[in-house]
């Protein structure tokens, strides 16, 4: 019966890849259903294997190729439509922009399953129901999603090893070997159960479930471990920084007036509830003054003079306009409490369409413009600059370069904290905002550092160097979270080496036991 259906060109190119790799997006934040995975990849895994069996055959002897690249195309239309479609509702803000959201919703699921079609199209022919297939299947799906990270822009949204987002002791291993290798781990096993459809005896799969969950054991116990071992160092660290961090939850609106931005700046300052006595770093996310810049909002410098003290810096996103070049920038700050500048930072990865018109000469002709207000496009900050003030070393992150663990892996040796501030208010009630906050626990993981984060509309949160929420304001919500925070030194893997090691490993257990 089951062969039936799986005979069928139709349910086995296109509806199944597709609807499993839909249901995949239930694996990740804010659903965080992993185990479906151990489902979907052996189910994917087998149907390539099928596919190879049958397509001479079956499905009118069509070029089975071309039924490979169909296939995987379509597992990742499915995976990229659901779990990124979101997106597009960045343009619901601006009229001109409506008419793009189909399109959008189409073609950038599209373009990204190409990744997935073409190293099945690579792998396909080679793969068959045995252990060296299955090494094969994990290292090329690992590489694609390392290229999909890094060629143009990169975009690494949802990687398989963020779909572990709950297994907080396991996570520990990322600090160690880097988040690629750990995901090249992730995907080997997911796809594992495929075992039982191997022609092997019962007690070789029986041991090999046992050598899984053993190993699966060891990496909880050495992140059991590693946490124990944290908390204890915790009650000893004296250097700390007393942070408020404020969420305002503020309708993310254009074309503001002065009336309005002074508003929100008193709100800010209700929230944040300086005490002049205490030393303290306050946290305002991105996008609070809604398109106007740093010169702009200096009209307003008396309330800041007023409520804040020498004891006090203040941390925010802001527009950033350079006189002397006339560049404009997407950047953060710290200012003291006569606003005066004391670090700046620029955003380094810039969202296309979002912040920068890709192509802006060509396509501005058709009336095209960035997406976020304002007619010009930001400009690239091009340093790695820490803010750095008095014990504070600072690695900025705005908006979606939380996504990026490159910047954490270039970052000063002596960053103590990671502050990520994002207006997520782009994203409406979609997925959006829960996806891009589960990314702050791998950077914690990853720089074995504390983590702040201060979003409008989404979840802001103080997290500790192993990953754990300490305090947490959840998304559409206003208010403020404070506490001491532990000044800890970062310690982290500095570049992809062990994941290349792994990948050459995997391919060479290929092609030695291949021969054989």
């Amino acid at each position: 019966m089951i062969e039936k259906y799986l005979d069928n060109r139709f349910f086995t190119l296109y509806l199944i890849p597709f609807l499993i790799g839909s249901i995949s997006t239930f694996s990740f934040q804010p659903y965080n259903y992993s185990l479906i995975n151990f489902v979907i990849f052996p189910i994917f895994f087998f149907l390539i294997t099928y596919i190879n069996k049958k397509s001479k055959s079956i499905y009118r002897k069509k070029p089975y190729k071309k039924n490979l690249f169909i296939f995987g195309l379509l597992f990742g239309f499915g995976f990229y439509l659901s779990g990124i479609s979101w997106i597009t509702n960045a343009l619901t803000f601006n009229d001109d922009f409506k008419v793009l959201i189909p399109f959008g919703i189409i073609l950038i699921p599209l373009f990204l399953s190409l990744f997935i079609a073409f190293i099945i199209l690579i792998i396909g022919p080679y793969l068959k129901l045995d252990f060296n297939s299955l090494v094969l299947f994990s290292a090329s799906i690992a590489f694609t999603e390392y290229l999909r990270s890094k060629i143009l822009t990169g975009f690494p949204w949802n990687l398989w090893a963020y779909s572990t987002f709950s297994f907080n002791e396991i996570l520990q291993i990322i600090n160690l070997i880097g988040l690629y290798a750990y995901n090249l781990l992730v995907i080997t096993f997911f796809t594992l159960p495929i075992i039982f459809f191997f022609k092997i005896s019962s007690g070789k799969k029986i041991l090999i479930s046992f050598t899984i969950i053993s190993f699966l054991l060891l990496l909880y116990i050495f992140g059991n471990v590693q946490i124990n071992k944290n908390n204890n160092l915790l009650k000893n660290v004296r250097n700390k920084i007393l942070v408020k961090i404020v969420s305002p939850n503020f309708d993310l609106k254009y074309g503001l007036n002065n009336d309005e931005i002074e508003g929100r700046l008193k709100k800010l300052i209700r929230y944040s509830d300086p005490n002049k006595d205490k030393k303290t770093l306050f946290i305002w996310p991105e996008g609070v003054f809604s398109g106007y810049s740093y010169n702009e909002v200096l009209i307003f410098k008396r309330l800041i003079v007023k409520n804040f003290s020498k004891n006090h810096f203040i941390l925010f996103g802001i527009n950033k306009l350079e006189k002397k070049s006339g560049n404009f920038y997407n950047s953060m700050l710290i200012v003291d409490n006569n606003f005066k500048i004391l670090q700046s930072y620029y955003k380094r990865k810039l969202v296309p369409f979002g912040e920068f018109l890709p192509f802006e000469s060509l396509l501005s002709k058709f009336g095209l413009k960035k997406i976020t207000e304002g007619h010009g496009s930001f400009l690239k900050g091009l340093k790695n600059n820490n803010l750095v003030i008095n014990n504070l070393n600072i690695l900025p992150l705005i908006c979606y370069e939380v996504i990026f663990n490159e910047l954490v892996q270039i970052s000063d040796e002596d960053t103590n904290l990671i502050v990520n501030i994002s207006e997520d208010g782009w994203f409406g009630k979609s997925i959006g905002p829960d996806q891009h906050f589960s990314k702050s626990i791998f950077r914690a993981i990853e720089n074995n550092t504390f983590f702040l984060r201060s979003a409008n509309k989404g979840v802001s949160a103080i997290i500790d160097n192993k990953g754990k929420i300490i305090k947490q304001v959840n998304r559409n919500e206003a208010g403020t979270i404070e506490f001491n925070v532990p000044l800890i030194k970062s310690k982290k893997i500095k570049n992809d080496l062990i994941f290349f090691v792994l990948l050459i490993t995997y391919l060479l257990f290929f092609f030695i036991y291949r021969k054989k």
